[in-house]
């Protein structure tokens, strides 16, 4: 039996969790089952399984992979940056089944009090990189000093949910690019 290499399994798992986002984008978690999963992928139960133990496990790395993706660019550029990355790629269906999952995860945080615990420190590290940028801002004279830092942490997370909602519910994306300068403009020092 040939040896399949560690490059070939991350490969593998990487493509398992780009069809699973998309199968859970449109169908939810409860309606991803695992016969969709299985075509949204074109591999066996077993194959699927191989590299998550179940399904729960599946769209957790979903989530989870997409707030890894998230707290980096939060760390380098900041949550405008990242609306921003997120309006140019809209119409994109990666994007699409982005929003999806994070709709689904917004689902399960409200429903599944399990999930909301495993979810909590995902959603501290987007919190804290967040933090750490408004942080690095300040300190560098770039952003305002009249208002605490944990308070234009929650202006940003609320417009960023915010435009989430707006995209996810399929409104236009139109030219909201002067939304997000104004957001921006708020922070910032004057």
């Amino acid at each position: 039996m040939p040896r399949v290499s560690q490059d070939q399994l991350d490969a593998r798992r990487q493509e398992i969790l780009g069809a699973a986002r998309a199968c859970f984008a449109r169908h939810g978690y409860e309606g991803a089952t695992v016969r969709r999963l299985e075509e949204a992928t074109g591999l066996s139960r077993g194959a699927i399984f191989h590299h998550f133990r179940d399904k729960d496990s599946l769209f957790l790395a979903v989530a989870e992979d997409d707030a890894a993706a998230m707290v980096a660019t939060v760390a380098r550029n900041g949550l405008v940056q990242v609306m921003r990355d997120l309006l140019a790629r809209a119409v994109s269906p990666d994007t699409t089944g982005w929003l999806g999952s994070q709709l689904e995860v917004s689902r399960r945080l409200r429903t599944d009090p399990a999930f909301a615990s495993r979810w909590a420190q995902r959603s501290a590290a987007i919190a804290e990189a967040t933090r750490d940028r408004l942080a690095r801002q300040r300190e560098a004279g770039v952003l305002r000093e009249d208002i605490d830092i944990d308070v234009l942490a929650q202006f940003l997370e609320l417009a960023y949910d915010g435009l989430v909602l707006h995209l996810a519910m399929g409104r236009p994306a139109g030219d909201l690019g002067p939304v997000l300068d104004l957001v921006e403009e708020a922070v910032r020092r004057r």
